[in-house]
């Protein structure tokens, strides 16, 4: 039996979505017929404070939180969270932030939404780095559909399910 546990710690500012896409992950996980835990710092989210969310899964687990430095997958959804959050992140982690949406020469998340080059906008850029982990998982992408689906509202399912496969493409960056 498999006894491995991935790890992964989600980052961003208050109203980002740090929380949805960490439910959407686990979510995924769950469906897979994984054994998941969760938990959440939120901070002062609701003044765009920090806010992380831990999530490991695996055949077995028994504590919420990843311990420091063992971080399989970090995803930062906020430039200014990203010397934050770094300490998470073992040796062979791997680091995804939303710096790679952002273009040559730009910091600020609001620039997002000015770029038409691509659909990442702020408000999905969650589900952006959810397509970019995707990659990296285990999980078929029909599980991470019906995730999706499943904590959006409808109105939105079609535009998140195409932000989802544009971060899938952007995997390598």
């Amino acid at each position: 039996m498999d006894t491995r546990i991935t790890n992964v710690v989600i980052a961003g500012l208050g109203g980002q979505g740090v929380i949805r896409a960490a439910n959407i992950l686990a979510e995924t996980a769950f469906r897979a017929g994984l054994d998941v835990k969760q938990g959440e710092i939120h901070g002062m989210s609701q003044r765009g404070g920090s806010v992380t969310s831990d999530i490991r899964f695996g055949a077995k687990v028994h504590s919420p939180m990843v311990p420091t430095g063992e971080a399989d997958f970090v995803l930062v959804m906020h430039p200014s969270q990203e010397a934050n959050n770094s300490h998470h992140l073992k040796k062979e982690g791997i680091f995804i932030s939303v710096s790679g949406f952002l273009g040559e020469g730009k910091s600020k998340i609001s620039d997002l939404d000015a770029d038409e080059s691509n659909p990442v906008t702020e408000r999905n850029c969650n589900i952006a780095l959810l397509g970019i982990l995707s990659e990296y998982l285990p999980f078929d992408d029909a599980l991470w559909e019906a995730s999706i689906r499943g904590n959006l509202p409808a109105r939105f399912h079609d535009d998140n399910l195409e932000v989802f496969a544009y971060g899938k493409t952007r995997a390598a960056f």
